[in-house]
């Protein structure tokens, strides 16, 4: 493991049991400075439980955690020293105003934080808000309160779980913004979240995890562009051209996609360069002839219910993700 100063997340082998229950199931994750690093599964998948124990805010069973290269188990406040955000919702007193929130949470972590105070308010757009009682906030509101008091802390890696959940799709937009912007000023950032468009918007890494285990961990891009050797094909003649591409040599796959046309998959560029030239030849119309890439939404299904196989270039030995099955995570 790297000392303090070093990689913001490493975790390695990370278990957690309730009863029967593994909700953990010897998790690695490994999050460089500068990255936005999305965790990414269905609910109940464990990644809440996983934050809380790189938080040191209940014990694993197995495995450990570092945070710049400090456990909190046995470094205690020190290993978060540069550490800030909130698992599951933020919660402040709500008979209180948003800005004496934020000034009480200062009095504790100490130091310079109440200095940051207006910096923080103005970054999340709560400064024309922060003498209000938190009470009379939205839920959006009250999400963005949170992020100010991460900021208090100067911190180089914010932790968020979830932290568009609940949010209309304007507040969605707003969280997302924020993050982002957090994220272009060199800050390291942590995101657990089940919202697909808000990992491909905002991430560049992403570990997807599956009944408590981690089924795919890489570049997102590497990821989405694993389906690059697909194809869509919009035609004059749909049914021949099914016929042509069932028949040309280098393609396969070939299924019907309802108003979209047709997909396959080739070997190769030259096979669908082959391919046009054989259509023309038939006397059908190409009307369109695009890279079929999935979205994250398609893969992250592909990889949580069906088979969990998804080729994945530099992903294995095989080039697949791999999958292991283990209890339901709760």
């Amino acid at each position: 493991m790297t000392g303090a100063g070093g990689i913001p997340v490493e975790a390695r082998g990370l278990v957690k049991r309730y009863g029967h229950v593994t909700a953990v199931d010897r998790v690695d994750l490994t999050v460089e400075a500068g990255c936005v690093y999305g965790y990414l599964g269905p609910n109940g998948a464990g990644k809440t439980t996983s934050l809380r124990m790189l938080l040191g805010l209940i014990r694993p069973d197995a495995g450990a955690a570092r945070l710049f290269g400090r456990d909190p188990l046995l470094d205690g406040a020190a290993a978060l020293d540069g550490v800030a955000g909130f698992v599951e919702a933020p919660r402040f007193y709500p008979y209180l105003s948003g800005r004496k929130n934020l000034e009480l949470m200062a009095a504790l972590d100490g130091g310079d934080a109440r200095e940051r105070i207006d910096q923080a308010l103005d970054t999340v757009d709560l400064a024309d808000r922060q003498r209000d009682k938190v009470k009379g906030y939205s839920h959006g509101m009250k999400q963005r309160l949170g992020i100010a008091a991460a900021l208090l802390r100067a911190p180089r890696l914010l932790l968020l779980d979830e932290p568009t959940t609940g949010l209309d799709p304007a507040g969605m937009r707003d969280m997302r913004v924020l993050v982002r912007r957090l994220a272009d000023e060199g800050m390291t950032v942590l995101l657990s979240s089940h919202l697909m468009g808000e990992v491909e918007e905002l991430c560049d890494r992403v570990a997807i995890v599956r009944s408590g285990r981690v089924i795919y961990e890489g570049a997102l891009d590497a990821l989405l562009g694993s389906t690059g050797q697909r194809y869509r094909l919009r035609t004059t003649d749909d049914e021949r051209a099914h016929r042509v591409c069932a028949a040309q040599r280098g393609v396969s796959e070939v299924a019907g996609a309802g108003h979209q046309g047709l997909t396959f998959a080739v070997e190769d560029e030259h096979a669908v360069a082959e391919l046009s030239v054989a259509l023309v030849e038939a006397g059908v119309g190409i009307v369109a002839l695009v890279p079929a890439v999935a979205s994250l939404e398609e893969l992250f299904l592909r990889l949580t219910e069906g088979d969990g196989q998804v080729e994945v270039p530099g992903a294995g030995g095989d080039g697949r993700a791999p999958v292991a099955s283990t209890e339901a995570a709760r």
